[in-house]
Protein backbone atom coordinates (compact mmCIF):
# COMPACT_ATOMS: atom_id res chain seq x y z
CA UNK A 1 0.00 0.00 0.00
CA UNK A 2 1.28 3.46 -0.92
CA UNK A 3 1.12 5.68 2.16
CA UNK A 4 -0.11 9.24 2.09
CA UNK A 5 0.48 11.79 4.85
CA UNK A 6 -2.78 12.23 6.74
CA UNK A 7 -5.94 10.29 7.62
CA UNK A 8 -9.14 12.01 8.77
CA UNK A 9 -10.34 10.50 12.07
CA UNK A 10 -13.42 11.83 13.84
CA UNK A 11 -12.90 15.39 12.62
CA UNK A 12 -9.12 15.62 12.97
CA UNK A 13 -6.21 14.85 10.66
CA UNK A 14 -3.65 12.45 12.09
CA UNK A 15 -0.40 11.15 10.64
CA UNK A 16 -0.80 7.97 8.58
CA UNK A 17 1.23 5.86 11.01
CA UNK A 18 -0.62 7.26 14.03
CA UNK A 19 -4.12 6.39 12.76
CA UNK A 20 -4.71 3.70 15.41
CA UNK A 21 -7.60 2.11 17.27
CA UNK A 22 -7.83 0.02 20.45
CA UNK A 23 -7.41 -3.75 20.09
CA UNK A 24 -10.81 -4.19 21.77
CA UNK A 25 -12.63 -2.04 19.23
CA UNK A 26 -16.04 -3.65 18.74
CA UNK A 27 -15.88 -3.74 14.94
CA UNK A 28 -12.62 -5.70 15.04
CA UNK A 29 -14.33 -8.51 16.96
CA UNK A 30 -17.86 -8.52 15.52
CA UNK A 31 -17.72 -6.92 12.07
CA UNK A 32 -19.82 -3.91 13.11
CA UNK A 33 -18.61 -1.52 10.45
CA UNK A 34 -19.77 -0.10 7.13
CA UNK A 35 -17.64 1.55 4.49
CA UNK A 36 -17.38 2.93 0.97
CA UNK A 37 -14.86 2.80 -1.83
CA UNK A 38 -14.53 5.80 -4.16
CA UNK A 39 -12.04 7.06 -6.70
CA UNK A 40 -10.68 10.50 -7.42
CA UNK A 41 -9.53 11.07 -11.00
CA UNK A 42 -7.35 13.77 -12.50
CA UNK A 43 -9.19 15.98 -14.99
CA UNK A 44 -8.48 19.17 -16.91
CA UNK A 45 -10.25 21.03 -14.06
CA UNK A 46 -8.26 19.26 -11.37
CA UNK A 47 -8.96 16.20 -9.21
CA UNK A 48 -12.62 15.08 -9.12
CA UNK A 49 -14.32 12.39 -7.05
CA UNK A 50 -16.60 10.14 -9.08
CA UNK A 51 -20.20 10.04 -7.78
CA UNK A 52 -19.18 11.25 -4.34
CA UNK A 53 -22.64 12.09 -2.99
CA UNK A 54 -24.12 8.81 -4.24
CA UNK A 55 -21.44 6.92 -2.34
CA UNK A 56 -22.07 9.00 0.77
CA UNK A 57 -25.80 8.32 0.61
CA UNK A 58 -25.10 4.60 0.39
CA UNK A 59 -22.76 4.85 3.39
CA UNK A 60 -25.55 6.39 5.44
CA UNK A 61 -28.04 3.79 4.21
CA UNK A 62 -25.64 0.99 5.16
CA UNK A 63 -25.31 2.52 8.62
CA UNK A 64 -29.09 2.80 8.93
CA UNK A 65 -29.57 -0.87 8.08
CA UNK A 66 -27.11 -1.71 10.86
CA UNK A 67 -28.70 0.77 13.33
CA UNK A 68 -25.59 2.93 13.46
CA UNK A 69 -26.11 6.66 13.81
CA UNK A 70 -23.26 8.49 12.09
CA UNK A 71 -22.26 11.52 14.19
CA UNK A 72 -21.76 13.70 11.10
CA UNK A 73 -23.96 14.80 8.21
CA UNK A 74 -23.55 13.88 4.56
CA UNK A 75 -22.35 17.40 3.73
CA UNK A 76 -19.74 17.29 6.51
CA UNK A 77 -18.30 13.99 5.32
CA UNK A 78 -18.42 15.07 1.69
CA UNK A 79 -16.30 18.09 2.61
CA UNK A 80 -14.03 15.88 4.71
CA UNK A 81 -13.39 13.56 1.74
CA UNK A 82 -12.36 16.45 -0.48
CA UNK A 83 -10.21 18.01 2.23
CA UNK A 84 -8.46 14.66 2.79
CA UNK A 85 -7.62 14.49 -0.91
CA UNK A 86 -6.39 18.11 -0.83
CA UNK A 87 -4.26 17.81 2.28
CA UNK A 88 -2.52 14.72 0.90
CA UNK A 89 -1.72 16.51 -2.38
CA UNK A 90 -2.84 13.61 -4.58
CA UNK A 91 -4.45 14.10 -7.98
CA UNK A 92 -5.64 10.51 -8.33
CA UNK A 93 -6.43 8.14 -5.50
CA UNK A 94 -8.71 5.55 -3.97
CA UNK A 95 -10.85 6.83 -1.08
CA UNK A 96 -11.98 4.73 1.88
CA UNK A 97 -14.47 6.19 4.38
CA UNK A 98 -15.30 3.76 7.18
CA UNK A 99 -17.86 3.96 10.00
CA UNK A 100 -17.38 1.51 12.85
CA UNK A 101 -18.42 0.65 16.39
CA UNK A 102 -15.50 1.66 18.55
CA UNK A 103 -14.02 0.80 21.93
CA UNK A 104 -16.35 0.66 24.93
CA UNK A 105 -18.03 -2.63 25.74
CA UNK A 106 -17.64 -6.20 24.55
CA UNK A 107 -20.54 -8.45 23.60
CA UNK A 108 -23.17 -8.73 20.91
CA UNK A 109 -25.11 -5.63 21.95
CA UNK A 110 -23.09 -2.78 20.37
CA UNK A 111 -25.38 0.11 21.28
CA UNK A 112 -23.24 1.51 24.09
CA UNK A 113 -20.14 1.67 21.92
CA UNK A 114 -19.26 4.92 20.14
CA UNK A 115 -19.65 5.22 16.38
CA UNK A 116 -16.33 6.36 14.91
CA UNK A 117 -15.56 7.60 11.40
CA UNK A 118 -12.32 7.66 9.42
CA UNK A 119 -11.37 8.62 5.85
CA UNK A 120 -8.16 7.50 4.16
CA UNK A 121 -6.90 8.11 0.61
CA UNK A 122 -3.99 6.54 -1.25
CA UNK A 123 -2.78 5.92 -4.81
CA UNK A 124 -4.11 2.57 -6.04
CA UNK A 125 -4.22 1.29 -9.58
CA UNK A 126 -7.05 -0.74 -11.03
CA UNK A 127 -7.89 -3.64 -8.70
CA UNK A 128 -7.42 -6.57 -11.10
CA UNK A 129 -4.31 -5.11 -12.72
CA UNK A 130 -3.54 -3.17 -15.87
CA UNK A 131 -3.08 -6.36 -17.86
CA UNK A 132 -6.50 -7.56 -16.72
CA UNK A 133 -7.99 -4.23 -17.76
CA UNK A 134 -6.52 -4.56 -21.24
CA UNK A 135 -6.69 -8.32 -21.87
CA UNK A 136 -9.32 -9.63 -19.45
CA UNK A 137 -9.16 -11.91 -16.39
CA UNK A 138 -9.78 -15.59 -15.72
CA UNK A 139 -12.58 -16.42 -13.26
CA UNK A 140 -13.89 -19.36 -11.28
CA UNK A 141 -17.48 -19.92 -10.19
CA UNK A 142 -17.08 -20.08 -6.41
CA UNK A 143 -18.23 -22.93 -4.22
CA UNK A 144 -19.02 -20.24 -1.66
CA UNK A 145 -22.55 -18.83 -2.05
CA UNK A 146 -23.27 -15.10 -1.97
CA UNK A 147 -24.88 -14.02 1.31
CA UNK A 148 -28.67 -13.91 1.33
CA UNK A 149 -30.88 -11.17 2.75
CA UNK A 150 -32.09 -13.70 5.35
CA UNK A 151 -28.51 -14.06 6.60
CA UNK A 152 -26.91 -10.61 6.25
CA UNK A 153 -28.22 -7.55 4.36
CA UNK A 154 -26.43 -7.66 0.97
CA UNK A 155 -27.45 -4.09 0.05
CA UNK A 156 -25.38 -2.77 2.96
CA UNK A 157 -21.67 -2.36 2.28
CA UNK A 158 -20.60 -3.78 5.61
CA UNK A 159 -17.27 -5.12 6.79
CA UNK A 160 -18.91 -8.38 7.91
CA UNK A 161 -20.25 -9.11 4.41
CA UNK A 162 -16.78 -9.09 2.91
CA UNK A 163 -15.58 -12.20 4.74
CA UNK A 164 -17.85 -14.01 2.25
CA UNK A 165 -15.94 -12.25 -0.53
CA UNK A 166 -12.53 -13.03 0.99
CA UNK A 167 -13.30 -16.76 1.07
CA UNK A 168 -14.39 -16.70 -2.57
CA UNK A 169 -11.31 -14.73 -3.61
CA UNK A 170 -8.90 -17.05 -1.81
CA UNK A 171 -10.52 -20.12 -3.37
CA UNK A 172 -10.21 -18.62 -6.86
CA UNK A 173 -6.54 -17.74 -6.33
CA UNK A 174 -5.79 -21.18 -4.88
CA UNK A 175 -7.27 -22.74 -8.03
CA UNK A 176 -5.10 -20.59 -10.29
CA UNK A 177 -7.71 -18.00 -11.31
CA UNK A 178 -7.67 -14.20 -11.00
CA UNK A 179 -11.13 -13.70 -9.51
CA UNK A 180 -14.30 -15.45 -8.36
CA UNK A 181 -17.94 -15.24 -9.44
CA UNK A 182 -20.54 -15.95 -6.76
CA UNK A 183 -23.97 -17.50 -7.26
CA UNK A 184 -26.85 -16.78 -4.89
CA UNK A 185 -28.79 -19.33 -2.85
CA UNK A 186 -31.15 -19.97 -5.77
CA UNK A 187 -28.24 -20.80 -8.08
CA UNK A 188 -28.35 -17.62 -10.14
CA UNK A 189 -25.37 -15.36 -10.83
CA UNK A 190 -24.97 -12.64 -8.21
CA UNK A 191 -21.64 -10.77 -8.45
CA UNK A 192 -17.89 -10.95 -8.06
CA UNK A 193 -16.30 -10.70 -4.60
CA UNK A 194 -16.08 -6.93 -5.00
CA UNK A 195 -17.61 -6.24 -8.40
CA UNK A 196 -20.88 -6.27 -10.29
CA UNK A 197 -21.00 -8.48 -13.36
CA UNK A 198 -22.36 -7.98 -16.88
CA UNK A 199 -22.77 -10.30 -19.82
CA UNK A 200 -23.41 -9.47 -23.47
CA UNK A 201 -25.60 -11.76 -25.55
CA UNK A 202 -26.80 -10.96 -29.08
CA UNK A 203 -26.00 -7.28 -28.61
CA UNK A 204 -27.91 -6.92 -25.30
CA UNK A 205 -26.16 -5.87 -22.10
CA UNK A 206 -27.48 -7.89 -19.13
CA UNK A 207 -26.77 -7.65 -15.40
CA UNK A 208 -28.36 -9.40 -12.37
CA UNK A 209 -31.14 -7.53 -10.51
CA UNK A 210 -30.89 -6.34 -6.90
CA UNK A 211 -32.87 -9.41 -5.87
CA UNK A 212 -29.84 -11.52 -6.90
CA UNK A 213 -28.07 -10.43 -3.71
CA UNK A 214 -25.57 -8.19 -5.52
CA UNK A 215 -24.56 -4.90 -3.94
CA UNK A 216 -25.98 -2.08 -6.06
CA UNK A 217 -22.90 -0.45 -7.56
CA UNK A 218 -22.49 3.05 -8.96
CA UNK A 219 -20.05 1.98 -11.67
CA UNK A 220 -22.65 -0.59 -12.72
CA UNK A 221 -25.37 2.06 -12.65
CA UNK A 222 -23.17 4.44 -14.68
CA UNK A 223 -22.41 1.78 -17.31
CA UNK A 224 -26.14 1.04 -17.66
CA UNK A 225 -26.86 4.71 -18.27
CA UNK A 226 -23.98 5.04 -20.73
CA UNK A 227 -25.19 1.97 -22.62
CA UNK A 228 -28.73 3.32 -22.91
CA UNK A 229 -27.39 6.65 -24.20
CA UNK A 230 -25.33 4.70 -26.76
CA UNK A 231 -28.50 2.87 -27.91
CA UNK A 232 -27.26 -0.45 -26.54
CA UNK A 233 -30.19 -2.62 -25.33
CA UNK A 234 -30.00 -3.32 -21.57
CA UNK A 235 -31.74 -5.67 -19.17
CA UNK A 236 -31.68 -6.51 -15.47
CA UNK A 237 -32.68 -10.15 -15.04
CA UNK A 238 -31.61 -13.40 -13.44
CA UNK A 239 -28.65 -15.07 -15.14
CA UNK A 240 -27.88 -18.79 -15.07
CA UNK A 241 -24.31 -20.00 -14.63
CA UNK A 242 -24.63 -21.77 -18.02
CA UNK A 243 -25.47 -18.47 -19.73
CA UNK A 244 -22.11 -17.01 -18.72
CA UNK A 245 -20.33 -19.85 -20.53
CA UNK A 246 -22.33 -19.12 -23.70
CA UNK A 247 -22.13 -15.32 -23.48
CA UNK A 248 -20.53 -13.28 -26.25
CA UNK A 249 -18.79 -11.08 -23.68
CA UNK A 250 -18.59 -10.83 -19.87
CA UNK A 251 -17.06 -8.09 -17.71
CA UNK A 252 -16.86 -6.77 -14.16
CA UNK A 253 -17.60 -3.24 -12.98
CA UNK A 254 -16.66 -1.63 -9.69
CA UNK A 255 -14.93 1.33 -8.12
CA UNK A 256 -11.74 -0.66 -7.58
CA UNK A 257 -12.00 -2.85 -10.72
CA UNK A 258 -13.37 -0.05 -12.93
CA UNK A 259 -14.45 -1.93 -16.09
CA UNK A 260 -12.49 -5.18 -16.37
CA UNK A 261 -13.19 -7.78 -19.10
CA UNK A 262 -13.50 -11.50 -18.31
CA UNK A 263 -11.90 -13.76 -20.89
CA UNK A 264 -12.39 -17.18 -19.27
CA UNK A 265 -14.75 -18.79 -16.73
CA UNK A 266 -14.14 -22.28 -15.32
CA UNK A 267 -11.89 -23.15 -18.23
CA UNK A 268 -14.41 -21.98 -20.86
CA UNK A 269 -13.18 -19.25 -23.17
CA UNK A 270 -15.66 -16.39 -23.33
CA UNK A 271 -16.35 -15.16 -26.86
CA UNK A 272 -13.08 -14.76 -28.75
CA UNK A 273 -11.01 -14.97 -25.55
CA UNK A 274 -10.11 -11.30 -25.69
CA UNK A 275 -11.83 -7.98 -24.93
CA UNK A 276 -15.19 -7.97 -26.75
CA UNK A 277 -16.19 -5.07 -29.03
CA UNK A 278 -19.08 -3.87 -26.87
CA UNK A 279 -16.98 -4.15 -23.71
CA UNK A 280 -14.23 -2.08 -25.35
CA UNK A 281 -16.72 0.54 -26.51
CA UNK A 282 -18.17 0.92 -23.01
CA UNK A 283 -14.73 0.86 -21.43
CA UNK A 284 -13.51 3.69 -23.67
CA UNK A 285 -16.63 5.76 -22.98
CA UNK A 286 -16.38 5.18 -19.23
CA UNK A 287 -12.77 6.38 -19.08
CA UNK A 288 -13.66 9.43 -21.14
CA UNK A 289 -16.40 10.29 -18.63
CA UNK A 290 -14.35 9.84 -15.45
CA UNK A 291 -11.59 12.03 -16.91
CA UNK A 292 -14.08 14.87 -17.30
CA UNK A 293 -13.94 14.79 -21.10
CA UNK A 294 -17.70 14.49 -21.64
CA UNK A 295 -19.68 17.54 -20.43
CA UNK A 296 -22.93 15.53 -20.40
CA UNK A 297 -21.71 13.48 -17.45
CA UNK A 298 -20.05 16.18 -15.39
CA UNK A 299 -22.96 15.62 -12.98
CA UNK A 300 -21.03 12.55 -11.75
CA UNK A 301 -17.86 14.50 -10.92
CA UNK A 302 -17.36 16.37 -7.66
CA UNK A 303 -14.31 18.62 -8.08
CA UNK A 304 -11.94 18.75 -5.13
CA UNK A 305 -10.86 22.35 -5.68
Amino acid sequence: MNKTEKIWMDGEFVDWDEAKIHVLTHALHYGTGVFEGMRCYDTAKGPAVFRLRDHMKRLFNSAKIHTMEIPYGIDELTRAVKETVRINKVRECYIRPIVYRGYGEMGLNPLRNPVNVAIAVWPWGTYLGEEGLMKGVRCKISSWVRIDTRILPPLAKSTANYLNSVLAKLEALDCGYDEAILLNMNGYVSEGPGENIFMVKDGCLITPPRSSGALYGFTMDSVMELAEDMSIPTAEREILRDELFMADEVFFTGTAAELTPIREIDGRVIGSGSVGPLTKKLQDRFFTVIRGEDPKYEKWLDYVR
